[in-house]
């Protein structure tokens, strides 16, 4: 689907740029051109890279304090 139709940025093209590092809209903006047209996509781009990097996060490792 697209998401920024000034620039023609899929959400899967914000997926991939997710899963390769972006973490932020600006990183994005950098990357992709998105949000950089009239800006209306920028909230939905942010909420799809959020999406994404939460899926691709790694869990964090419980080590339990030496007592």
């Amino acid at each position: 689907m697209y998401v920024c139709l000034c620039k023609a940025v899929t959400d899967k093209e914000i997926r991939r740029a997710a899963a390769n590092g972006a973490g932020t809209l600006y990183e994005l903006q950098e990357s992709l051109g998105v949000a950089t047209g009239c800006g209306s996509c920028a909230d939905q781009a942010e909420e799809i890279l959020g999406e994404a990097r939460s899926r691709h996060a790694t869990p964090a490792m419980y080590i339990p304090a030496m007592a």
